[in-house]
């Protein structure tokens, strides 16, 4: 036997999981026996030979709710550490030189190679059974190798016969049955395999065999068997030690001869359960709560007394149920608890778990008894709970939701009610923890004004120091953080000042306020608490406008020149600011003589009374040579108090020059004193003149630019004169003075005859065309020598007949100035072929006459 010599150590390993909302049951490793290389570590060996590095073992766990494990070793304190563990996969790695000379705290096993074969200890053998016979023999093999190679698995190859690989119990197939008149006699070879090992660096598996001569023996015998399988049975948690959890059943084979039964137990009672060996009953020995697993698994045997072999084996499930009969409860740090307290600062951050409440709920059932919701009820969504479903036991934790609503200024307190609810149970148990927070006030809130703007008024001449108007802001914060302290800024703050507590705003103690000067004033207030926390309001002032002006006069002598008919106005100013203040009214006090004027008391306008329409009813009146009437006017305000102001005005009475009795001497005469008013006139005169000609101008252009026909030369020719008989010529005299123009000066033409040259033999054509006299005196315009034409009254000069057409000569004196309506002739252009006449070629009637 090789002799290699195994290191053990001293190592603990421990596998965690990771939960973030609870905390329930342990994870654990699973149990796969000794010497195997996947597992807990059990019992397990290693060469000193192994090379660092080399992967020597895989760690395996689980969590009973499925969270991720984490795998761990800890060594003991001092010690060298030989080895390294992936914490996720769990595979542990040599990381150091193992040396069983200097490796302190090792225990040492000798293990041997895997040379060894099995040993048959009771093969070759002959066995005589019944022909009822189920368990024919146990073969026993040894094998003096451990570990591994030393375990043994046994083969056979038969079609009727099998054997347990493990235990080595040979037994007939299911289905299959020993006739001793087919074959009294069975050949068997049985197979012992050992489980390999290692071997000078190899593996190696090592097997015997060995023969087994079965002999039917012709006997009407069987061994008992059990009735009415599979068998179940239940241990509540209210049952006592001693009371039955379950009772088997077996029979004798042999009817005519039966033997009596006994019941045993071979594996999985844990030593918890007992069983009764004459009448199978299972009994509980232990109290429930004692019982470690849900589920056991139960061998009993049944055999015949005094033969051993003859025996036979059922499985009982007995499984442990839980009675709902516990409803989840509460726990704070000294036991069950349903009320817990909590103060804080209000508006946390969002997500912030509330440290300060240690809550534990827990259900003493088990299974899905123990499964429960949590639930959180109160005001609003502030706060939620998890984890919201708990499996037995589990911490529970508050976290903030909803930070703006933890307001101090709305809620001092806050109350919820911690909810537990079973899930799946008919009985639906629950319990229920009162959570009081009590918030403290921060300076979340800055102050806030009753108005985004305040208007207010203030008389003009107000003393200083006058108050204003009262701003008022509020901070709900509680304490110094409600305190509110106000000032004022902006550029129309000057004049003004505030309380800095009460908010009250008053005038500068210098401060003059006139509202002729300035009426309106706007600037800002803002109200700020200790920590500079503020807010905004705009402030309106209107300075109200008192009547502390008198109306006035330009002048307290005021002189007019007023034409009969036209009238003449007056004009004082108030310089108050605002209606009616600032409204006047005038009237006439006195004049001497008295009743010839009235006065428009909104306009100041004065004229005379409705009976005074000419100068000779005017002299009637007065005495005096010049009409100058002395006339005291006043000029009072609508403000109260009403203020008047009088000025002497001389009215100088005229009447009005006669032009020609037409409208244009009406209007020079009224607006003598107004020479813009007359140049304005002249200038829209001129203007509108200007755009009637280039209006003509250009309709003419257009016309004849449309026009394809080339016209013929045109001749004028004078027809002899004739004593004329109602014709008449119009002067216009000036306008200014009389013997402005000439009178009677030449007339126009009574008649002019316009002949069309005869052309290809056509007679020519005479027009003749005649001067009438225009009955619309208004549209009458008369042109002088001199070329300057008038507007005015025209008026009809004595018929008498026109003259002959004369050579130009000097114009007469400026006293004999003579308008008349020139006659104006002209002749197209002929079309070039000598068709023109000169001067010599014209009769004297025709010269001078082309254009």
């Amino acid at each position: 036997m090789k002799i290699a010599k195994k290191l053990h150590f001293s190592i603990v390993v421990t596998v965690v999981h990771f939960c973030i909302a609870q905390a329930d049951f342990a994870p654990y490793f699973y149990d796969n026996g000794p010497y195997i290389q996947n597992g807990n570590l059990a019992l397990f060996s290693l060469s000193e030979d192994t090379a660092v590095g080399t992967h020597i073992y895989s760690l395996n766990g689980t969590d009973p709710e499925g969270q991720e494990v984490r795998y761990g070793l800890a060594f003991d304190p001092g010690s060298k550490q030989y080895f390294r563990v992936d914490p996720v996969s769990g595979n542990i790695t040599l990381v150091e030189k193992l040396d069983r000379e200097v490796v302190e705290r090792v225990t040492v096993f000798v293990m041997d190679a895997n040379d060894e074969k099995p040993e048959f200890q009771n093969m070759p053998a002959i066995v005589n059974v019944l022909e009822s016979g189920s368990s024919l023999f146990q073969v026993q093999a040894l094998d003096r190798d451990t570990g591994s190679g030393g375990s043994i698995n046994y083969y056979l190859q038969s079609s009727l016969f099998s054997i347990d690989r493990h235990s080595g119990v040979l037994r007939i197939r299911s289905g299959e049955t020993l006739d001793y008149e087919k074959s009294k006699t069975h050949f068997v070879t049985v197979i012992a395999k050992d489980g390999g090992g290692d071997f000078n660096g190899r593996e190696q598996f090592m097997s015997s065999s060995a023969s087994l001569t079965i002999n039917v023996v012709d006997q009407q015998d069987t061994p008992p068997s059990f009735i009415g399988t599979p068998y179940f049975g239940f241990v509540y948690e209210v049952s006592l030690p001693g009371s039955e959890v379950y009772r088997v059943l077996a029979k004798d084979g042999d009817a005519g001869n039966p033997n009596p039964i006994v019941y045993s137990m071979d594996d999985g009672d844990d030593g918890v359960f007992g069983i009764n060996k004459t009448n199978g009953r299972i009994t509980l020995l232990t109290q429930p709560g004692n019982l470690k697993r849900e589920i056991f698994n139960i061998i009993v045997r049944v055999g015949e007394n005094g033969k051993l072999l003859d025996y036979g084996t059922t499985p009982v499930v007995i499984r442990v149920v839980d009675l709902n009969n516990n409803p989840p409860t509460f726990y704070g740090e000294h036991g069950p608890q349903n009320t817990f307290q909590l103060t804080m600062n209000e508006h946390p951050p969002e997500g912030e778990i509330l440290r300060g409440l240690k809550i534990t709920v827990n259900d003493s059932d088990q299974g899905a008894n123990a499964k429960f919701n949590l639930r959180l009820i109160g005001p609003g969504r502030m706060l939620r709970v998890v984890p919201q479903t708990v499996l037995n036991e589990a911490q529970v934790t508050i976290l903030v939701d909803d930070s703006s609503s933890m307001d101090y200024e709305k809620y001092q307190f806050l109350t919820y009610k911690l909810l537990a609810v079973e899930i799946d149970t008919p009985e639906r148990f629950s319990a229920t923890a009162d959570i009081i927070i009590h918030l403290l006030d921060t300076n979340d809130n800055a102050p806030k004004f009753s108005s985004d703007y305040y208007i207010a008024r203030i008389p003009e001449n107000s003393p200083g120091g006058s108050n204003v108007v009262s701003v008022t802001a509020t901070d709900p914060d509680s304490g110094r953080w409600g305190e509110v302290r106000y000032s004022i800024y902006g550029s129309g703050a000057d004049l003004f000042l505030i309380q800095p507590a009460s908010g009250i705003i008053y005038t500068q103690p210098w401060a003059s306020l006139d509202a002729e000067l300035r009426s309106k004033y706007n600037f800002y207030v803002k109200a700020e608490d200790t920590e500079g926390k503020y807010s905004l309001a705009e402030v309106f002032v209107t300075v109200l406008d008192l009547n502390d002006h008198s109306p006035a006069f330009n002048q307290n002598l005021l002189e007019k020149t007023m034409v009969i008919g036209a009238p003449v106005m007056i004009q004082a100013v108030d310089e108050d600011a605002e209606e009616p203040n600032n409204v006047i009214e005038y009237s006439i006090m006195k004049a001497d003589p008295d009743n010839i004027f009235d006065i428009n008391t909104s306009t100041g306008e004065i004229v005379l009374k409705s009976y005074v329409k000419s100068m000779a009813i005017v002299q009637n009146i007065t005495k005096q040579k010049e009409c100058i009437w002395s006339v005291v006017v006043q000029a009072r305000d609508q403000g109260q108090p009403s203020f008047s102001t009088t000025a002497v005005l001389k009215i100088d009475i005229t009447e009005a020059t006669q032009l020609g009795g037409g409208p244009l001497s009406t209007f020079l005469m009224q607006s003598r004193d107004k020479p813009l008013q007359i140049l304005a006139m002249l200038a829209g005169v001129i203007g509108t003149m200007v755009v009637v000609t280039v209006t003509i101008s250009t309709a003419t252009f257009m016309r004849n630019k449309r026009s394809n026909r080339v016209l013929p030369h045109r001749r004028v020719r004078r027809r002899p004169q004739k004593p004329s008989q109602g014709w008449s010529t119009w002067t216009l005299p000036r306008p200014f003075g009389r013997g402005w123009g000439r009178g009677g000066g030449g007339a126009p033409a009574d008649k002019f005859s316009v002949s069309r040259g005869e052309e290809e033999g056509v007679e020519a054509e005479k027009v003749t065309v005649e001067v009438v006299e225009n009955i619309n005196y208004n549209n009458n315009v008369t042109v002088g020598d001199a070329g300057w034409v008038g507007l005015g009254s025209l008026r009809p000069l004595p018929l008498a007949h026109p003259p002959p057409p004369c050579a130009p000569a000097l114009p007469p004196p400026a006293s004999q100035y003579h308008w008349a309506v020139p006659t104006v002739s002209g002749g197209g252009g002929g079309d070039g072929q000598g068709q023109e006449e000169t001067e010599e070629q014209r009769g004297p009637d025709e010269q001078g006459a082309g254009v």
